[in-house]
């Protein structure tokens, strides 16, 4: 299933946003903003309230066997959106002070985001349909086998080009043995291979140009599927431990944010 990065597009938009309110309030306070007063507060619950969907709706719909409210993948998108504004806000609601039980929820929050990012590049290299089904190898073999008799159809149509195809074909890099740059530069790979593809291209004469635009298509999406059946194991296996290491952590996170929220309560309302 192809994935853009809209919701990365879209994180960074309204961090940049809120990013710059924080910093017009700065300008018009000329003081970083307290956590303890009105606007440093409200950052924080916001933040926090982000947070707290990113841990949990996303993971309430993946577990529900019934629900059809949504694709998964939008899903995913939602929850890649909240857990980076989310955080983003939480960081500024900080004032930049990271002592104390608020120190640690920073340092674990930071923790946190890093390793949804690693999660986010591991999750979205196993192939799935629109609704979070992980696809096996065989159904991404019969892609292929399906993706290549389109190729030889067309080649077919036009045998004039079948020599000239073959060695365009030849002249692109190899995407099916690439260990953890499968997985985590795939953007750069696609980059190459779309390079190399114009390279050929630019070879060719204006009409058999015309006509190699066609099949770009089909001839990336098969090496985008060999990527991925050569690199399923080892990113299943790599999100097996991502899942024993970030789960734990995001429980020590939300359970020390709340020993923080229950103490602020505490100190700076029931105290007063």
């Amino acid at each position: 299933m192809q994935r853009n990065n809209l919701e990365l597009w879209l994180a960074m938009l309204a961090m940049l946003i809120i990013g710059g309110v924080y910093a017009f309030v700065i300008f018009s306070t000329r003081d970083i903003p307290a956590a303890g007063e009105l606007f440093g507060h409200s950052l924080g619950i916001a933040g926090f309230v982000l947070m707290l969907m990113t841990e949990t709706l996303y993971s309430l719909r993946k577990r529900s066997r019934s629900a059809r409210w949504g694709k998964m993948a939008n899903w995913l998108k939602f929850h890649i959106f909240t857990g980076l504004v989310g955080p983003f806000m939480v960081f500024l609601h900080t004032s930049w002070k990271l002592n104390g039980v608020a120190g640690v929820v920073t340092m674990l929050t930071l923790v946190v985001v890093i390793s949804g990012v690693i999660g986010r590049y591991i999750y979205t290299a196993i192939p799935r349909t629109a609704d979070g089904v992980e696809m096996q190898a065989a159904e991404l073999e019969n892609q292929i086998s399906t993706t290549d008799e389109q190729i030889k159809a067309w080649v077919s149509t036009r045998p004039q080009l079948a020599s000239v195809l073959e060695q365009s074909l030849g002249n692109l890099p190899d995407t099916t043995n690439l260990g953890l740059g499968a997985i985590f530069g795939r953007w750069l790979i696609e980059r190459e291979t779309r390079r190399a593809w114009k390279r050929e291209e630019r070879k060719a004469d204006a009409q058999v140009r015309v006509q190699l635009k066609e099949i770009e298509k089909m001839v990336r999406r098969k090496n985008a599927l060999s990527r991925q059946v050569a690199s399923l194991g080892m990113a299943r296996r790599m999100l097996a431990v991502w899942h024993a290491v970030h789960i734990p952590i995001g429980m020590a996170l939300f359970t020390t944010a709340f020993i923080h929220i229950g103490g602020a309560l505490y100190y700076a309302t029931f105290l007063h």
